[in-house]
């Protein structure tokens, strides 16, 4: 299969691009596209047999439910059983990183939502995304535009190098602002519960919604095996092609285990730290710092990147220092925690 690659600009997206890969969507094919969080790889989501094609092409468990983007309340309201203008929070935080689980209408296919009744929505805040819906004219079904395991998508090359030869059209678009997948909600519940952490933290969230409930999964300390409410619950994900350990506990004790590690190896290692704790591991250590712990955002933005990217650079171990659980903090150790091969304690 051809690939055709559209350049388009985010800040000024040109239509004629749009409505190209708009008609690709109409048709019933697979266009990956840039959104604010990550890349995702999109299908007309009320065709069945285009959502098909993506589980093929990812190699993606049916399953794992998908995330349907639109581009409004009105096009929403079309999906769910509840009344989406009674819910403060989808006025508040959409167009945003923010997926809202509801119950579904008989019109979304039950492939989209691996046979459950409950479907996940996102409004997305990316001009290129808002555009493509708008132009296809129907909400459109899209998981992170990766092969499935593999970490999530953040600059267009990613795509590229995971997609090429898969799906009919890759929108290349840039690099993604938050680098982490949306934070997802149930609200379903008598209490709506917090499933998945993302780039809108829980203390924002508990602002909106003071009763919210933050499941372990969201935490994602042990392995989950109950139904797949949403994605990123249910398999390891975001994992590199190498094998990455994450070292948690107390900061004395997990510096020494890093090192510990690192000097037994004797394959190319690569510690991934922070701005301030890099020099705690002295000279002798191949360090990679994600960012500074005082702006965790750079920390998530810079994540998924950094675990595509090293073993391309030849390093065939990654040890991880473990985030401050703090804001985006939380969703930085959930993805962690899914892409580590091992986690070790030190407490």
């Amino acid at each position: 299969m051809k690939t055709l690659k559209l350049k388009i600009s985010p800040e000024s997206p040109e239509m004629d691009k749009i409505k190209q890969a708009a008609e690709y969507i109409k048709s019933g094919k697979l266009v990956a596209f840039p959104t604010e969080t990550v890349y995702g790889l999109g299908a007309n989501a009320l065709d069945p047999y285009a959502v098909k094609k993506i589980y093929i092409a990812k190699g993606r468990p049916e399953d794992n439910p998908l995330i349907v983007h639109v581009s409004s309340l009105e096009m929403a309201q079309s999906l769910v059983v509840e009344n989406i203008d009674a819910f403060e929070i989808a006025h508040r935080l959409w167009p945003g990183p923010v997926t809202l689980i509801f119950h579904k209408s008989s019109v979304v296919p039950s492939i989209v939502t691996a046979m459950m009744q409950t479907v996940g929505l996102r409004f997305p805040a990316h001009p290129i995304a808002i555009k493509l819906i708008e132009s296809s004219g129907v909400p459109i079904a899209a998981p992170s535009a990766n092969l499935s395991g593999k970490p999530s998508p953040t600059e267009e090359w990613h795509v590229v190098e995971d997609l090429d030869s898969r799906v009919e059209c890759i929108i290349q678009g840039g690099k993604t602002l938050f680098g982490l997948e949306s934070t997802i909600i149930d609200m379903t519940r008598k209490k709506p519960r917090l499933l998945r952490p993302g780039p809108v933290s829980p203390e924002r969230l508990k602002e909106l919604l003071p009763d919210l409930v933050v499941s372990e999964a969201a935490r994602a300390r042990a392995k989950y095996d109950g139904p797949a409410l949403s994605p990123g619950m249910k398999y390891r994900h975001y994992s590199p092609d190498v094998e990455l350990i994450l070292v948690e506990g107390n900061p004395f004790d997990s510096f020494k285990k890093i090192k510990e590690i690192a000097l037994q190896s004797n394959r190319k290692t690569a510690i991934l730290c922070s701005k301030e704790t890099e020099m705690l591991y002295g000279k002798g250590f191949e360090k990679i710092v994600l960012g500074s712990r005082e702006d965790l955002y750079i920390v998530a933005t810079n994540l998924f990147s950094t675990l595509r990217e090293l073993p391309g650079k030849g390093f065939d171990l990654l040890i991880s220092e473990a985030f401050p659980e703090k804001g985006i903090g939380l969703a930085i150790m959930n993805r962690l925690r899914k892409a580590a091969w091992k986690v070790i304690n030190t407490d």
